[in-house]
């Protein structure tokens, strides 16, 4: 079924620089995709933390088919028109340890895109709820200037440099996300969010999917590379990935592998490992 957003749905995401929430799948959808998560999870450790666990979409045919998933694009194109192109996917697993944070951040400080033409789709795979430590976004922050971040490299920040934003806001004006399984979040590449610890009993896992229109370049390196999932690139800012033909492909783990360095050479520069 099509998942065009409402005017009054456009109109609360231009106000807000953010909606929730959107249903993008099943919630039987959202727990075989959990299944297949917790199977790398077994298999391959290592990909489920850090730099390591952004475009899995390129090894994993499972996170392939989510980048994909016609209702979230529908609901993208909405606010980003017909061309899409999937620039990063990156999994959060927020482990119920009572410690694991996001500070206040916005994106666009730090990623080096051309112009705002991105949307993030936040998609839950477990329970996204206060108590597991659900995003927090400040209504209409996106219309902030992009402010100064200072770099704490908190150990327990889940951000690469654990930056933090300096401008001073009200955080009581903020909103809490909650996500049931198979539900996403739209939100703005200047939005101003954060996220708490998970007092929960089990891990908050989401999968956040930044979708760019082939408008946007890279700033931060001579060329970027992306996933062309829906319409056409005429522009050519970026280079196209392919998609897996199954999981952990030896040839698609190279081409994960040369794409996750050459992101640290600009995006994650300096972060420690």
């Amino acid at each position: 079924m099509a998942n065009h957003l409402t005017p009054s749905q456009v109109a609360r995401y231009e106000r807000d620089g953010f909606l929730f929430p959107v249903r993008a799948m099943a919630a039987d959808d959202a727990q075989r995709h959990r299944a297949s998560l917790e199977v790398m999870q077994a298999s391959h450790p290592e990909l489920m933390h850090g730099v390591e666990a952004q475009k899995l979409h390129l090894v994993t045919t499972w996170m392939a088919d989510i980048v994909r998933t016609p209702d979230i694009l529908d609901a993208v194109e909405c606010l980003l028109g017909p061309d899409l192109l999937c620039w990063t996917s990156t999994l959060f697993v927020k482990p119920p340890d009572g410690k694991s944070f996001v500070s206040w951040h916005q994106d666009g400080n730090y990623w080096g895109l051309s112009n705002p033409e991105i949307v993030s789709a936040w998609l839950a795979l477990s329970p996204s709820t206060v108590e597991s430590g659900c995003m927090r976004m400040v209504p209409a922050s996106h219309t902030w200037d992009t402010t100064v971040h200072d770099e704490t490299f908190d150990a327990d920040n889940l951000l690469s440099r654990g930056q933090v934003m300096q401008r001073a806001f009200d955080g009581n004006d903020a909103v809490d996300l909650v996500l049931n399984p198979g539900e996403i979040s739209l939100h703005h590449v200047n939005v101003a969010h954060a996220s708490e610890p998970n007092r929960a009993a089990e891990s908050r896992i989401g999968i956040a999917i930044r979708y760019v229109t082939p408008n946007v370049r890279q700033r931060l390196i001579e060329k970027d590379s992306a996933t062309l999932v829906r319409g056409e690139d005429r522009v050519g800012n970026f280079e196209h990935e392919q998609p897996p033909t199954h999981d952990f492909e030896p040839a698609a783990m190279s081409r994960l592998a040369q794409v996750v360095a050459r992101r640290k050479s600009a995006v994650y520069q300096d972060a420690p490992e």
